[in-house]
C-alpha cells in the first residue's frame, strides 16, 4: 500500500487556499468531511473533520480509524478525538462564519457539530475544492495515464475477443468488470452528483443504449431492475446485427478515466455510421478547443452552433431528456468540475482532464458516438485513453 508523498499533500492544500484567498477573500476557517475530499487533502478517508485556518496549520481531527488514519497517511497533523467536542477542545472558537461543502453536508450533520462551535453563517467551500481538484499535479496524471492505458486495452482488445452470440449485457459487463480489476481497476466508478450512483457504468445492446436515464448522461440502460437501474440486463441478450454500446469508468488508485465505445455484431445501418463520423467531428472540434484560457461555455456554444435542428433531436439524449453538455472533468469521481456547457465562465487551465463524449440516438438501432479523456495542454487536448475513432466490428 503506497502513501500520496508529503510533499504531494502540501501542495494541495497550497493550491486550496490560493483559491480560497482570490474567491472567498474574508474566510477565516474551512472544515472538511467528506471523504473524497478528505482523501485528496490528507491521503485516508476515514470519519472525522479536516479544519483549515487561516494562518494556521491545517488539522485532521478523526474519529475513526486513527490508527489506519496514521498508517496510510502521510498528512502531518492528525489528532484522534471520540466527538465533535474534542475537537473544540482543542480549537476553541472559530469565528461566526463557516466555509464548508454545501453541496454534501447533510443538515443533520452540521447541526451535531454546530452545538460546538455557533456558527452563524455556513458559506460555501465547494467551488474553490472543485478548482483546486480539477487541475491535476504530475503524480495525478500519472494515475490517470495508467487508467486510460488499461480502458484502451479493455475495450480495443479484449471485450472484441469476449463477445458472442446470445451472451447478455449483464454476462458482458462482469466478464468485463474481472478483466479489468486482474489488471488494477479499483473496481468502483465513484460520481459526485448528489443522490446518484453508478455500478462501472453501461454495458447494452442495440435500443437499450437509448432507455430513459436516471442520472444526467447522454445514454441509458435498463440495468439490473428497478431497484439497480445501471450496468446491464441479464434479459438482454446479443443478436446479430446487434450495436453494442459500452460506456464504462476505470480507475486506478482513485482516479478514473472515462471511456466510451460502440461495436458492430456484424453490421450495422448506413445512418449509424454517417451519425458516428459526425460525432467524430464534433469531438475532434471540441479536443481542438481544450486549451488554457479557452472558456467551457464558449466551446459549448461553438461547438453547437455548427449542428442542424435534425442532428439534435436524438444528439445527447432524446427528446425533451437531451443533456445539454459535451463534457465533463474527471479525476477522482467520474463528473468532476468543470463542464463544457452553459454556467461554466471559469477557463480551462493547462491539466485540467476533461471526458469529451459526443452522442447521437437512432431510433431502432442505438446510440452512437465516443467518448475519451483528455489532458488539457495549450496544443488543444491529448488524448490518454488509446482514442480510437471507428466502430469496431466483431
Amino acid at each position: 500500500m503506497s502513501k500520496i508523498p508529503a510533499g504531494e499533500l502540501s501542495a494541495r492544500l497550497k493550491n486550496f487556499l490560493l483559491r480560497m484567498d482570490a474567491m472567498c477573500p474574508e474566510w477565516e476557517t474551512v472544515m472538511i468531511v467528506s471523504k473524497l475530499n478528505i482523501y485528496y487533502f490528507t491521503g485516508t478517508q476515514q470519519s472525522g473533520v479536516l479544519v483549515i485556518r487561516r494562518g494556521k496549520d491545517a488539522v485532521f481531527f478523526v474519529r475513526r480509524s486513527f490508527y489506519r488514519a496514521q498508517h496510510e497517511s502521510s498528512f502531518e497533523n492528525i489528532v484522534k478525538i471520540n466527538s465533535f467536542r474534542d475537537i473544540a477542545a482543542v480549537t476553541g472558537q472559530l469565528g461566526g462564519c463557516v466555509h464548508m461543502e454545501k453541496e454534501f453536508i447533510p443538515l443533520s450533520y452540521f447541526e451535531r457539530l454546530n452545538k460546538y462551535f455557533d456558527f452563524k453563517e455556513v458559506a460555501s467551500c465547494d467551488t474553490a475544492v472543485s478548482a483546486a481538484r480539477a487541475v491535476k499535479t504530475q503524480y495525478e496524471l500519472g494515475l490517470m495515464r495508467r487508467a486510460g492505458m488499461l480502458h484502451g486495452k479493455t475495450l480495443h482488445e479484449f471485450v472484441p475477443s469476449i463477445v458472442k452470440e446470445g451472451m447478455s449485457e449483464k454476462e458482458l459487463g462482469a466478464e468485463i468488470l474481472k478483466y479489468m480489476l486482474d489488471e488494477g481497476h479499483h473496481g468502483i466508478a465513484r460520481l459526485a452528483m448528489f443522490n446518484t450512483e453508478m455500478f462501472m457504468g453501461q454495458v447494452c445492446f442495440g435500443e437499450n443504449s437509448m432507455y430513459y436515464n436516471t442520472f444526467d448522461g447522454p445514454g441509458g440502460v435498463m440495468g439490473i431492475s428497478p431497484a439497480a437501474p445501471f450496468f446491464g440486463s441479464a434479459d438482454r441478450k446479443l443478436k446479430k446485427n446487434d450495436l453494442i454500446f459500452i460506456d464504462i469508468g476505470c480507475g486506478i488508485d482513485g482516479y478514473h478515466t472515462d471511456k466510451t465505445q460502440v461495436y458492430a455484431f456484424g453490421t450495422l445501418p448506413d445512418i449509424a455510421y454517417e451519425y458516428h463520423e459526425k460525432c467524430v467531428k464534433i469531438l475532434h472540434k471540441t479536443v481542438s478547443l481544450l486549451k488554457p484560457g479557452n472558456i467551457p461555455s464558449q466551446v459549448y456554444e461553438t461547438v453547437m452552433a455548427d449542428l442542424d435542428d435534425n442532428f439534435l433531436e436524438y444528439f445527447m439524449g432524446s427528446l425533451d431528456e437531451r443533456v445539454k453538455f459535451l463534457g465533463h472533468g474527471i479525476g477522482l469521481v467520474i463528473d468532476e468540475y468543470p463542464v463544457i456547457a452553459k454556467g461554466f465562465d471559469l477557463p480551462f487551465e493547462e491539466n485540467m482532464v476533461m471526458a469529451v463524449e459526443p452522442k447521437r440516438g437512432i431510433p431502432g438501432t442505438g446510440l452512437v458516438g465516443l467518448e475519451n479523456t483528455y489532458v488539457v495542454t495549450p496544443d488543444g487536448g491529448e488524448c490518454i485513453t488509446d482514442c480510437n475513432d471507428k466502430i469496431i466490428t466483431i
